[in-house]
């Protein structure tokens, strides 16, 4: 079949038009599908930065009281050893003469005495641990939680050595074991392996409060964002004198305590 040479202008010209047409009609699509998922419509979200704050004069109206530990151990399937050697610990308590030792006067002392005081990892604005890890199994998320891949982790210990706030465990042997009502809902871990608090972000991701926050009836422990001027985190810390651990390392601690 012989073509001319206006008939060949007139397929390509059909050809072109096709394929345009088919750019044109999956463009309109893209664009539809993104109205309908609300991707652009939505204005781009606020940094988040969240932080803690604990109340030590309300923590101290219970003494003994250790709910919010057995909250989050229970929640995070944390191993409960016999041997002190093997404890794993996410948030746990010490004398407030050990966690502050230069903020301690003779009056403070009379006051806060031998009081045990909370701690956690403090999910540092500049975390020593992330810096370390040869193999990024730790690493800072844009919310400012700290978290850790314990699938990644390859157990060298070197966050743990540089952590200046004692807030990781290593799992010496198989924790599994040790822990008395697994929570199906969050991975056990395995020997050789390191962890911490991770500030809950499987319940943050749900829109709830780390468990320790949510248990603790005094609501000594108050949790929330950092940016927004009115949250009860923000006025909690504008109202009260707060101090943080350790502050002239410049790790820039997340978590913060009442006085």
């Amino acid at each position: 079949m012989k073509i001319t040479r206006k008939d060949f202008l007139r397929l390509s010209g059909l050809g072109l038009l096709a394929v345009a047409g088919r750019k044109a009609v999956r463009a309109v699509a893209e664009r539809s599908s993104v109205r309908s998922s609300g991707r652009t419509s939505a204005p781009p979200a606020k940094p988040v930065r969240w932080g803690m704050a604990i109340d030590l004069e309300k923590c101290r109206h219970k003494d003994g009281c250790d709910r919010c530990i057995k909250a989050c151990h229970s929640t995070h399937n944390v191993p409960q050893f016999a041997d002190r050697a093997h404890e794993i610990k996410w948030i746990w308590k010490e004398p407030f003469q050990n966690v502050f030792p230069s903020a301690r006067t003779g009056y403070t002392r009379e006051f806060f005495g031998t009081l045990p005081v909370l701690l956690l990892c403090n999910h540092c604005d500049d975390p020593p641990c992330q810096d370390v890890c040869p193999v990024d199994a730790t690493w800072k998320r844009e919310d400012g939680v700290v978290t850790i891949d314990f699938h990644r982790c390859i157990g060298c210990r070197y966050c743990m050595a540089a952590c200046p706030y004692g807030a990781r465990s290593f799992n010496w042997q198989d924790p599994r074991p040790a822990i008395a009502t697994v929570n199906p809902d969050f991975p056990t871990r395995t020997k050789g392996v390191v962890e911490k608090c991770n500030f809950c972000e499987e319940r943050l991701a749900k829109g709830q409060r780390p468990a320790c926050a949510e248990s603790c009836e005094e609501k000594a422990v108050v949790f929330g964002d950092l940016e927004r001027p009115d949250s009860d985190l923000r006025q909690l810390l504008r109202s009260r004198f707060a101090v943080q651990r350790k502050p002239e390392l410049g790790t820039g601690p997340a978590v913060y305590y009442i006085v």
